[in-house]
């Protein structure tokens, strides 16, 4: 397969099957160490009855997945030549690793992005605040169509290294790229309005509030914190800029242990994630569609669903979930090749699964 895969086909089925686990042979990268003598343990609980999911992670073209409760692991899968030690892009569950990166900085997220980011001041963000980034609530117009061939999305993509360039075409970036969101499409702080495009930009106010790499602040921050197993790495432009809304590649184990970690380390912004999203402004969202019903906030990069025992959750296209039921201590981590980047029927199909793996293990 992998002989076929290039920058212009890589997350088109099957083709991602390859290229998915195989990301920083297309795009240029940065490494995001861990702590060799600091890895999480993660013992085998040997069930009388094992968990029986074949059919489940067949129709949703599951790459890897591992099931945690009480810290050990229940349940364990790998296919499409995916190995525990194997790096799995995450997609936009990247921008949940961020948002618990900007958790541990003491950035302040009611101030201006423009306090950190002045080059934005002539485009559509100006006025928008950090919060309205971490929250998906700043009203700038873009349309973030998985399936566009052409367009402001096609050109952000190339920006960031994710997509060939035309002939003729001269390579751009992703900090340049934002002079060109100009319009608005309503006020800041309005509606649930999930655009990549405000991760990028927060990844941006990181990198100036620090100054440092997001690289760097995420592996000190993150990865060795949660005890990782192997290095992650992210993807860059060409210029060195991290694609913090989705380029992060991680192996399925250590993306449970970050679902294990936020369990172990209860903190006052991890609470804040839980309870304080904003319900009306998700139920004028984009995404409430896809989970039809189902009592809903987002808040500082994951979703949130409501209810005794609440569930966290890290979200990217093609399938890649993480899961995180704190109270009754279970870690569902799972990276996927699915073909299509929003596919409503396996989500659904997800959701109905991982409910009722919560009730079976709690």
């Amino acid at each position: 397969m992998n002989q076929h895969v290039t920058l212009a086909n890589w997350r088109a089925a099957p083709f991602n099957r390859w290229g998915f686990q195989h990301v920083r042979e297309l795009i240029p990268t940065a490494d995001i160490p861990n702590e060799p003598h600091r890895v999480r343990d993660l013992p085998v609980e040997k069930r009388s009855e094992p968990l029986t999911l074949e059919r489940f992670l067949a129709e949703t073209d599951t790459d890897g997945l591992v099931i945690l409760h009480r810290g050990r692991v229940v349940s364990e899968h790998y296919a499409n030549g995916m190995t525990a030690e194997t790096p799995h892009i995450l997609m936009s569950v990247s921008k949940s690793m961020m948002g618990l990166v900007f958790g541990s900085l003491g950035i302040d997220a009611e101030r201006p992005v423009t306090d950190f980011v002045p080059e934005v001041a002539a485009t559509a963000y100006a006025g928008a605040s950090v919060r309205n980034l971490l929250d998906m609530r700043a009203g700038v117009k873009f349309d973030e169509d998985y399936l566009a061939t052409t367009g402001p999305i096609v050109e952000y993509r190339k920006s960031t290294g994710w997509n060939a360039l035309g002939p003729g075409e001269t390579a751009g970036d992703l900090h340049s790229f934002y002079k060109a969101l100009a319009e608005r499409d309503g006020p800041h702080g309005g509606r649930f309005h999930y655009i990549s495009t405000n991760s990028d930009l927060l990844g941006w106010v990181i990198e100036r509030a620090t100054g440092q790499r997001y690289a760097d602040l995420a592996s000190e921050h993150l990865w060795k914190p949660i005890g990782a197993e192997r290095s992650a790495y992210i993807t860059v432009d060409r210029l060195g800029a991290p694609r913090c809304a989705g380029g992060m590649c991680v192996t399925v184990r250590d993306l449970a242990r970050v679902g294990q970690w936020m369990i172990e380390h209860p903190s006052g912004w991890i609470e804040d994630i839980e309870k304080n999203g904003d319900r009306a402004a998700w139920d004028k969202g984009s995404f409430v569609s896809y989970f039809p019903g189902l009592p809903m906030h987002y808040r500082s990069q994951w979703y949130v669903l409501h209810g005794a025992s609440p569930l966290i959750m890290g979200l990217g296209i093609h399938g890649q979930n993480l899961f995180i039921d704190r109270r009754n201590e279970v870690v569902i981590a799972k990276l996927s090749s699915q073909a299509m980047p929003l596919d409503a029927p396996r989500i659904a199909l997800t959701m109905r699964t991982v409910s009722q793996l919560r009730k079976q293990l709690a």
